[in-house]
Protein backbone atom coordinates (compact mmCIF):
# COMPACT_ATOMS: atom_id res chain seq x y z
CA UNK A 1 0.00 0.00 0.00
CA UNK A 2 1.08 3.55 -0.52
CA UNK A 3 1.15 6.32 2.12
CA UNK A 4 -2.15 7.84 0.92
CA UNK A 5 -3.92 4.47 1.27
CA UNK A 6 -2.36 3.94 4.70
CA UNK A 7 -3.69 7.32 5.83
CA UNK A 8 -7.17 6.56 4.47
CA UNK A 9 -7.25 3.18 6.22
CA UNK A 10 -6.02 4.77 9.44
CA UNK A 11 -8.86 7.33 9.37
CA UNK A 12 -11.35 4.54 8.67
CA UNK A 13 -10.27 2.36 11.60
CA UNK A 14 -9.87 5.35 13.91
CA UNK A 15 -13.49 6.24 13.17
CA UNK A 16 -14.57 2.82 14.43
CA UNK A 17 -12.37 2.93 17.52
CA UNK A 18 -14.90 4.45 19.94
CA UNK A 19 -17.86 2.56 21.45
CA UNK A 20 -20.32 5.40 20.75
CA UNK A 21 -19.29 5.49 17.09
CA UNK A 22 -19.71 1.72 16.82
CA UNK A 23 -23.17 2.14 18.35
CA UNK A 24 -24.02 4.89 15.85
CA UNK A 25 -22.83 2.75 12.94
CA UNK A 26 -24.86 -0.20 14.22
CA UNK A 27 -27.97 1.99 14.31
CA UNK A 28 -27.24 3.30 10.81
CA UNK A 29 -27.11 -0.29 9.54
CA UNK A 30 -30.88 -0.24 10.14
CA UNK A 31 -31.26 2.79 7.85
CA UNK A 32 -30.61 6.52 7.65
CA UNK A 33 -31.12 8.57 10.79
CA UNK A 34 -31.20 12.28 11.54
CA UNK A 35 -28.97 13.71 14.26
CA UNK A 36 -31.84 14.07 16.74
CA UNK A 37 -32.83 10.42 16.19
CA UNK A 38 -29.24 9.27 16.69
CA UNK A 39 -28.96 11.37 19.85
CA UNK A 40 -31.96 9.60 21.36
CA UNK A 41 -30.78 6.13 20.34
CA UNK A 42 -27.26 6.45 21.74
CA UNK A 43 -28.19 8.61 24.73
CA UNK A 44 -25.43 11.17 24.15
CA UNK A 45 -25.88 14.94 23.95
CA UNK A 46 -26.27 16.52 20.52
CA UNK A 47 -22.87 18.27 20.33
CA UNK A 48 -21.16 14.97 21.22
CA UNK A 49 -23.18 13.09 18.58
CA UNK A 50 -22.17 15.70 16.01
CA UNK A 51 -18.48 15.27 16.90
CA UNK A 52 -18.72 11.49 16.53
CA UNK A 53 -20.53 11.86 13.20
CA UNK A 54 -17.80 14.22 12.01
CA UNK A 55 -15.15 11.57 12.78
CA UNK A 56 -17.22 8.94 10.97
CA UNK A 57 -17.54 11.26 7.97
CA UNK A 58 -13.79 11.95 7.92
CA UNK A 59 -13.25 8.18 8.00
CA UNK A 60 -15.43 7.79 4.92
CA UNK A 61 -17.96 5.68 6.80
CA UNK A 62 -20.98 8.01 6.75
CA UNK A 63 -22.33 10.80 4.61
CA UNK A 64 -25.37 13.00 5.03
CA UNK A 65 -28.08 14.89 3.21
CA UNK A 66 -30.37 17.70 4.26
CA UNK A 67 -34.06 17.05 4.98
CA UNK A 68 -35.52 20.47 5.64
CA UNK A 69 -33.58 21.78 8.62
CA UNK A 70 -32.36 18.33 9.62
CA UNK A 71 -29.11 16.59 8.69
CA UNK A 72 -29.70 12.91 8.10
CA UNK A 73 -26.82 10.44 8.03
CA UNK A 74 -26.39 7.14 6.22
CA UNK A 75 -23.62 4.59 5.77
CA UNK A 76 -21.59 5.05 2.60
CA UNK A 77 -21.09 1.29 2.20
CA UNK A 78 -23.27 -0.59 4.68
CA UNK A 79 -22.25 -4.05 3.45
CA UNK A 80 -18.58 -3.38 4.19
CA UNK A 81 -19.44 -2.16 7.71
CA UNK A 82 -21.71 -5.16 8.31
CA UNK A 83 -18.97 -7.55 7.17
CA UNK A 84 -16.37 -5.89 9.42
CA UNK A 85 -18.65 -5.95 12.48
CA UNK A 86 -19.72 -9.56 11.81
CA UNK A 87 -16.07 -10.61 11.46
CA UNK A 88 -15.14 -8.86 14.70
CA UNK A 89 -18.09 -10.43 16.55
CA UNK A 90 -17.02 -13.85 15.33
CA UNK A 91 -13.40 -13.21 16.32
CA UNK A 92 -14.34 -12.03 19.80
CA UNK A 93 -16.70 -15.00 20.28
CA UNK A 94 -14.00 -17.47 19.26
CA UNK A 95 -11.46 -15.98 21.68
CA UNK A 96 -13.86 -16.23 24.64
CA UNK A 97 -14.38 -19.97 24.18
Amino acid sequence: MNPAENKKFSHFFNALSHPVRVEIVTELLKGKKCVSDIRELVDVNQPNVSQHLSVLKTGGIVDWHQEGKRKCYFLVNPQVIKNILDTLKESVSVKKN
